[in-house]
């Protein structure tokens, strides 16, 4: 017998972006999926997505991800009002997609106004909107810290983004975050490493 195909976590985050337009919900998709589109492909089971969600809109983003995600729109009401996070789980992969709830943080703010349009698929083609390079490294680099600075996943995520964008990273926009975040001393490091 054939083992089971490994799930498309890409073809997830397309349907639910996907959702996340019919509902009229800004979102930026970060995580390891951002890493892996501006530093080294790797492989992960979750979808990590920031949305500008408004009370408002819950009962249509819900009713959007229902049947083919189990979803409890309690705790997506409860992550809207509290600014946490909440999930849904694809019923048929297992894929688990975490909702963090943009709030008045800045950082968040800068993330949506900021993100870009990659290309995912070309037949048919489609885009989703993605973290910027640097936005990407400096939540990894708070991730890293957050876990310890034990995470050798999280270092190498780091490490494989400066290396392929190098030159292209813009450094002012890195400090300037990085000393916000309280990661100046991870960024310094990493740049060394490269």
């Amino acid at each position: 017998m054939l083992p089971e195909p490994i799930p498309d976590v890409l073809a997830i985050a397309i349907d639910v972006a996907k959702r996340l337009d019919d509902a009229e919900v800004p979102y930026v998709i970060g995580g390891s999926l951002a890493s892996s589109v501006h530093g080294e492909p790797r492989a992960t089971m979750d979808v990590d997505v920031v949305a500008d969600l408004p009370l408002k809109a819950i009962a249509r983003l819900v009713a959007g991800l229902r049947p083919e995600y189990y979803v409890d729109e309690e705790a997506a009401r409860g992550a809207v009002q509290s600014r946490g996070a909440f999930n849904a789980v694809h019923m048929h992969s297992g894929v688990k997609v975490d909702f963090f709830i943009a709030g008045s943080d800045p950082f968040e703010r800068e993330r949506l106004r900021t993100r870009i349009a990659v290309l995912v698929t070309v037949d048919p083609p489609r885009s989703l909107w993605f973290d910027t390079a640097e936005h990407t490294l400096l939540r990894k680099l708070e991730w890293y810290r957050r876990g310890g600075e034990v995470s050798e996943r999280q270092w190498r995520d780091v490490l494989a983004i400066v290396a392929l964008q190098g030159a292209t990273l813009d450094r002012l926009e890195l400090d300037r975050w990085a000393t916000t975040l309280g990661v100046s001393d991870l960024l310094k490091r990493s740049m060394d490493n490269d």
